[in-house]
């Protein structure tokens, strides 16, 4: 094997595939399951030495390992376990290990917990063939912290072709990983939200087919309910689709009912602000509609004088707290009850049933509409 003096000063024509180290092993029994400190042989000593030598004679490769901020170890390929006999400051930086620590060890010392076996394999396949793989594997730091590592494996070669080292640089992939994990739990809530919505535009259509026949009524109702559920979606999308207000479904709900007549000095809405999951906001938010354009067309917006009060409280209960939310309204024509259930009040009921587990009852009272809903408080979010 040649000698490093004899790469160092080859100053022409320097290739990296004509110097080795000797690897060193630590000693006793099995594998350390944690890097521990190697009792130096004599052997041991001489091949530090020419380490030491070899990097003190300013061979061109081990300045570029030693000062490139890539982590980089060198390995013995002529033994089966891959010591590491050479680790670069970026790599003992990476690692939080002291040179000490490291040489001598194997190099799958580094991988994380146990190791599968499709882990290992593919490392020793690095290992014996020329490929241009990196492979990502979970690696460990000397303080137990873990993070997601690129593995570039390349083998260094003497005057006769062979593999005397392996030099294997790692990459930090941990931040990678967590946008690929990010981008797949957005792109599965994505796909989530569009099925739902889908689901809501399916039942709005299904429930318009059944009720109406005149095209253009049709169209209406189909419209309004739509722009509904866009205005809920908008409020969702300002909150980032974690929650939304109990408050501000109601306003945003009533928005388009209140700029003209006044009616906005009609509405009080009071209750604590209790915060609800996308699916509940979104079957609020078109129950809000429902009654809001029931009380255009019949109830307290029929008029100028007529008002409406929206309240909710929580009430504890052997299964869980509730929510018991009120619609009232008050000063509109005289009510009565319909003689056949419309469109608006199966959507309020059926909608409430299926998206919050609840019930709706529709009151008639001569002096004006009451909705009274009553469904399970929210587990998942909080207040405010």
């Amino acid at each position: 094997m040649p000698s490093p003096e004899g790469a160092a000063n080859s100053n022409s024509g320097y290739s990296c595939q004509t110097f080795s180290f000797r690897a060193w092993q630590p000693i006793g029994q099995g594998e350390p399951s944690m890097p521990q400190i190697v009792r130096k042989s004599e052997e041991q000593k001489d091949a530090e030495a020419e380490v030491e030598s070899f990097q003190q004679n300013l061979g061109p490769f081990v300045i570029a390992a030693e000062t490139t901020r890539m982590p980089m170890v060198f390995t013995d390929a002529i033994e089966p376990k891959h010591h590491i006999i050479f680790a670069n400051d970026s790599f003992l930086k990476m690692t939080g290990y002291a040179r000490e620590e490291v040489l001598g060890q194997d190099f799958t010392f580094l991988l994380a917990g146990n190791a599968k076996a499709e882990v290992l394999k593919q490392i020793e396949v690095e290992f014996g063939n020329e490929t241009d793989g990196s492979p990502e594997v979970y690696l460990h730091r000397k303080d137990g912290s873990e993070f997601w590592g690129g593995v570039f494996i390349n083998p260094v070669r003497d005057e006769d072709g062979k593999i005397v080292q392996h030099f294997i640089s790692i990459f930090d992939l941990t931040k990678h990983k967590n946008e690929q994990i990010q981008s797949k739990m957005l792109i599965d809530e994505l796909n989530h939200r569009v099925k739902n919505t889908l689901s809501t535009v399916q039942s709005i259509v299904w429930q318009a087919l059944r009720t109406f026949t005149d095209p253009k009524q049709l169209h209406t109702s189909i419209e309004a309910r739509l722009l509904a559920l866009s205005r809920s979606h908008d409020l969702l999308t300002r909150e980032n689709w974690k929650s939304a207000r109990l408050n501000d479904i109601a306003y945003d709900a009533l928005e388009p009912f209140s700029v003209t007549d006044g009616r906005k000095e009609r509405i009080v809405i009071k209750g604590e602000p209790i915060r609800f999951p996308p699916k509940a906001a979104l079957a609020l938010g078109i129950a809000f509609n429902e009654l809001a354009t029931n009380a255009v067309k019949y109830g307290a917006f029929s008029n100028d004088v007529g008002s409406i009060l929206i309240d909710w409280a929580i009430e504890p209960s052997s299964g869980g707290d509730r929510i018991i939310l009120r619609w009232q309204e008050k000063g509109g024509p005289k009510v009565s009850p319909p003689t056949r259930q419309g469109f608006g009040s199966r959507m309020i009921e059926r909608g409430l049933a299926l998206e919050l587990e609840g019930t709706a009852h529709l009151d008639y009272a001569p002096e004006g509409l009451i909705c009274t809903m009553n469904f399970p408080a929210p587990k998942v979010t909080h207040h405010g």
